[in-house]
């Protein structure tokens, strides 16, 4: 159910930068979806449609990059890719980890008719 308000906080940021920019239709959202992030192309797909209607985002297509879970070594500073139940450093073995990408969502371009 969390993807209902992060959708629905989405189209507000691309209406309102659309707007902003004097366009009249937004043609096509780019997203970055971080792979931990737990949020599903389908869904957001889902809630788009159904939550832009009457916007001028409504009907534009959206478009999925997938962002990798990185991390970062605390003792060594080697950033690495990685699976969220390996939390060692391959460089070190060090065990303090934190994640440096992976876990957001982003517009990252929004492509709207003036």
């Amino acid at each position: 159910m969390h993807e209902f308000s992060i959708t629905q906080d989405m189209i507000n940021v691309v209406v309102d930068q659309a707007k902003k920019s004097g366009a009249r239709k937004v043609k096509r959202v780019s997203l970055a979806l971080g792979e931990l992030s737990s949020v599903t192309e389908e869904s957001v797909n889902f809630y788009f449609q159904a939550l832009s209607k009457g916007t001028i985002a409504e009907g534009a297509e959206l478009i999925f990059r997938t962002v990798p879970a990185t991390y970062r070594c605390h003792q060594c500073q080697e950033q690495f890719s990685g699976e969220e139940d390996r939390l060692t450093c391959p460089r070190c073995g060090g065990s303090q980890i934190s994640l440096v990408e992976g876990n957001d969502i982003l517009v990252e371009s929004i492509e709207a008719e003036a």
